[in-house]
């Protein structure tokens, strides 16, 4: 007969995979939360030819016992390296000048440090780097040809050019449409260039969460281990150097090990004006559920968006913006402005990965 196994001793044991708590549903688990991450839909739909996606791959890593942080970076590693997601990464559609320039953070909430890159050329996952930034500085954010030459002090690889055929193509027919008389004035050249992107999404030569470019993903482990990670290849065809929410900590992430995290997808201007990530954990610091932390920041965000050319006909927000929450119970949700365009966010725990619908928190989409 068997010898069954006290609590002490179960405590005591090493790891329980996933499919070891299957098969044995009466055990003790010895966990105060059930693991999960989360992330914006990109991390479900893009597998770069492998077998995992992105929260599949940091859930396994999670769960066979690596911290939480490396889990994540390796996780969203796997849409920056795929050529067919064009908002991150390898591919990742370019700056005004063609030259594709990326950005990352990523925040620990046992070690409560972070670490981000903005504007970095020549490495495919700026997400490693920004994890280095973490792990070997006393920054917490490296730019431009520094970011570039740390990357490749950490034998990090660099390459000259991190276009695809599709990413310069897109390029090619962005500049045929902003400039076929040759623009003078900066400010008819600028709105003329993003009227320009616009009309591509609305062509159906890019989509839409592609065109402003950006993955989130956050965690949380069983010993209530939380981290996140936000890299992107920032707002399509942009002006040289400009650097959104992504790699700002407080705006495209922030993580407080002892509360939760949040992470978004969208306008960078907007959230950076209202720090939305940080906003979000203080509304769940202060007991909100992730839902309505996410659903109260986008209210802010709409109440301090005021000029006429960010507002669409009904005088409502000509933006998308979206944030993926989670807390230190392991609750989580994925909030937008319009859950209209990108409908849906992923999710992956010990059943496997889905995707789940986002909660709009105004009616119809951007366009009216």
């Amino acid at each position: 007969m068997p010898r069954k196994v006290n609590r002490r001793e179960f405590v005591k044991s090493s790891f329980v995979t996933p499919a070891a708590i299957a098969a044995a549903p009466t055990m003790l688990i010895p966990s105060k939360v059930k693991p999960v991450v989360i992330s914006d839909v990109s991390g479900i739909r893009f597998k770069n030819g492998g077998p995992m996606s992105s929260v599949e791959m940091a859930f396994y890593r999670m769960t066979q016992g690596d911290r939480v942080i490396d889990a994540v970076v390796a996780g969203v590693q796997i849409p920056e390296n795929d050529p067919e997601e064009s908002g991150i990464g390898y591919g990742g559609l370019p700056n005004a000048d063609g030259v594709v320039q990326l950005d990352s953070c990523c925040m620990d909430g046992p070690t409560k440090r972070a670490g981000g890159v903005a504007a970095i050329e020549g490495v495919r996952t700026p997400s490693v780097v920004a994890k280095a930034v973490m792990e070997n500085t006393d920054h917490h954010l490296l730019v431009g040809a520094g970011a570039q030459s740390f990357a490749r002090n950490m034998g990090v690889k660099v390459e000259d050019d991190l276009n695809t055929e599709k990413s310069r193509k897109l390029w090619l027919e962005w500049k045929r449409r902003i400039d076929p008389k040759h623009y003078l004035d900066p400010k008819k050249r600028a709105d003329a260039g993003y009227r320009a992107g616009l009309s591509m999404v609305a062509d159906g030569l890019i989509s839409e969460d592609h065109f402003w470019g950006t993955t989130n993903c956050n965690a949380i482990n069983e010993k209530g281990e939380i981290a996140g990670v936000t890299t992107t290849s920032g707002l399509s065809f942009k002006i040289p150097g400009r650097t959104g929410d992504s790699p700002i900590l407080g705006a495209g992430l922030y993580v407080d090990g002892d509360v939760g995290a949040a992470g978004s997808t969208g306008r960078g201007e907007a959230n950076l004006y209202n720090l939305c990530s940080f906003f979000i954990v203080e509304q769940l610091r202060g007991g909100m559920h992730p839902k309505d932390a996410g659903m109260e920041a986008l209210r802010r965000v709409q109440a301090n968006t005021v000029e006429k050319r960010l507002l669409n006909d009904r005088g409502l927000p000509s933006f998308n913006l979206r944030f993926f929450v989670l807390n230190k119970k392991g609750e989580y949700a994925g909030v937008a402005m319009y859950a209209s365009g990108e409908q849906a966010y992923a999710a992956c725990d010990e059943n496997g990965a889905e995707e789940r619908p986002l909660e709009g928190f105004l009616d119809g989409s951007p366009t009216g």
